[in-house]
């Protein structure tokens, strides 16, 4: 049996900016994001040349707000879907935490995800 992933979680980090979006599988449409670029946000942070972990987690709480507002904290039953191996990947080792970060701040904002990862995806306590 085939798991529907509707709504899955994506994540774009630069040396100063972090972004987060949850995207519509079905059309690419994204339906919520939060990102470091915007005037709120950026001002009540003090990134400076780059951003850190407190910066990843704002982004989460601001993107699980935005998806309670949508009604989308659940992915309409389904969940929120994360590959954790593949964000992983994309970003450097420098960005591993802020990558939990995110994911963590989603999940303590009561957004249900349902992280597709393997064994070997370590996981910061």
């Amino acid at each position: 049996m085939t798991v529907l992933k509707r709504y899955v979680l994506r994540l774009f980090m630069s040396l100063k900016y972090i972004t987060a979006n949850v995207v519509e599988r079905n059309n690419g449409r994204i339906v919520a994001t939060a990102s470091t670029v915007e005037h709120s946000i950026k001002n009540s942070l003090e990134c400076g040349r780059t951003c850190n972990t407190k910066a990843a987690t704002v982004v989460g709480e601001v993107l699980a707000m935005r998806l309670k507002v949508e009604g989308l904290e659940s992915g309409q039953e389904r969940g929120i879907h994360v590959d954790v191996n593949k964000e992983l990947e994309k970003k450097d080792f420098k960005n591993r935490t802020k990558v939990w970060a995110v994911i963590n701040s989603l999940k303590n904002n009561g957004v249900k995800l349902i992280l597709d990862e393997n064994n070997d995806a370590s996981h910061p306590s």
